[in-house]
């Protein structure tokens, strides 16, 4: 990475006065021959996609007037970048003896926002701790959680420092251990800066990333020296990259990517609907309908979906017209059953009714004789019995009669003739 935007500092060095003891940076390169046609290379050559850090000085030490001059430096230089959320992110910090970031990675992905912010920065002017800036940028604005792209994205991480002073700490370890951690460092420094800390922050090579400006007044020169530097040919603009979604340039080389909704496929080039109904990607109560890169949610058969259109209630299935019942539907969670009048019994289709027989056995409580009638029976008696008043027992009739005169010889004489026979069977018997 170092390599990579290493010639900032042989595009700068036209502008700059020369470093005390440091060679001279080689001479710019030429700029790029219109292709055949017509069609200049430029207009494929965009700055690389960087997270890139400004760290200002806003010590007592910088006169009010100067520290105008360094937000309109930052202002070109974000006019002069491809400032996007997946192009080039910009932060800006300022610092004095206490470090206040201005707006992290995250905060703006377009320029006019961005402008606007640094137009309301206001100095902090006391002290100089460059190091605390350092290392707040390291530990705190490139994080993933402050917008900085993972390591994975391979983006480069940048930090410019601008200040007229000198360091009032150590600069020298934190430094070291941005450097490490792979953080490009440029120091500018302006009129009273020191030379010495400033080569001791920078990354090497020294004669490419260190400067010095006479005044506040020149700093402004130094935005078209950045511009030549990270310009570097967009080859998405070329559309030669083969991605069939998002082409993003990353220098002499570019990544794809896809749209929201999208995932890469292992080929690195195409993309494939995320399944956005997979568990928990969805905040539906029921059912998931996965819909082109999104999904709406729908509910099971008996069932409604709610105004959230997320969770379901179940319906009234038993509301007229959403039943096929004969007689009774009975609402069942979501679904329904039929049922039948007292009397009726359910048909073999579930859903029609017939009357059922009051009388079969085991189905009425009658001591002798049930009598069937529409839908009800009552209780009867043999002949002979009578019905008990509770309607259900019967008991034995108890019956009178008048006997005649004449039916009461009948009797006599029937008694009679049965004693003759008697009396003549059993003399007979004796012989």
């Amino acid at each position: 990475m170092g390599r990579a935007l290493g010639i900032l500092g042989c595009c700068l060095a036209l502008a700059l006065l020369p470093l005390p003891a440091a060679p001279r940076g080689p001479a710019l390169r030429p700029r790029r021959q219109p292709r055949p046609g017509g069609r200049s290379a430029d207009t494929a050559c965009k700055n690389r996609p960087l997270d890139l850090v400004f760290i200002v000085d806003s010590s007592r030490s910088v006169r009010p007037e100067e520290f105008e001059k360094v937000k309109t430096f930052l202002s070109e230089m974000i006019d002069t970048l491809d400032v996007g959320e997946r192009t080039t992110r910009v932060a800006v910090m300022n610092y004095a003896s206490t470090v206040k970031v201005e707006f992290p990675l995250q905060t703006y992905f377009d320029k006019a926002s961005m402008k606007e912010a640094v137009s309301r920065i206001e100095p902090l002017s006391a002290g100089t701790m460059t190091g605390l800036a350092i290392q707040t940028a390291m530990e705190e604005v490139f994080t993933e959680e402050m917008g900085a792209r993972p390591a994975t994205f391979n983006i480069p991480k940048v930090v410019i420092v601008v200040t007229d002073g000198r360091p009032q700490d150590r600069v020298q370890d934190v430094a070291a251990s941005a450097r490490t951690a792979g953080i490009e460092i440029y120091a500018v420094g302006v009129d009273r800066a020191d030379m010495q800390s400033l080569r001791i922050m920078a990354s090497e090579p020294l004669d490419e990333h260190v400067f010095y400006v006479e005044t506040y007044g020149v700093i402004e020169k130094l935005t078209s020296r950045f511009r030549e530097t990270f310009c570097a040919v967009n080859v998405c603009a070329l559309g030669t990259h083969g991605c069939q979604q998002l082409c993003v340039s990353n220098g002499v080389s570019h990544l794809c990517d896809c749209y929201e909704g999208y995932t890469l496929n292992p080929d690195k080039r195409t993309c494939s609907a995320v399944d956005m109904c997979a568990p928990g990607r969805h905040e539906c109560g029921q059912i998931c309908v996965s819909n082109n890169g999104s999904y709406v949610c729908d509910c099971y058969e008996g069932y409604t979906l709610n105004p959230d259109k997320k969770t379901c209630s179940a319906q009234d299935m038993c509301a007229p017209g959403r039943h096929d019942c004969a007689q009774v539907c009975l609402s069942n969670d979501g679904s329904y059953s039929c049922g039948c009048y007292e009397g009726y019994t359910l048909n073999p289709d579930k859903k029609t009714c017939s009357a059922a027989d009051v009388c079969a056995p085991g189905r009425h409580d009658c001591q002798q004789v049930c009598v069937r009638g529409d839908q009800f029976y009552s209780c009867d008696c043999h002949r002979g019995y009578t019905l008990n008043p509770d309607r259900r027992t019967c008991s034995r009739a108890i019956t009178s009669s008048l006997v005649t005169t004449e039916e009461s010889c009948k009797c006599e004489a029937i008694t009679a003739l049965q004693d003759s026979v008697t009396s003549h069977l059993e003399a007979l018997s004796k012989k």
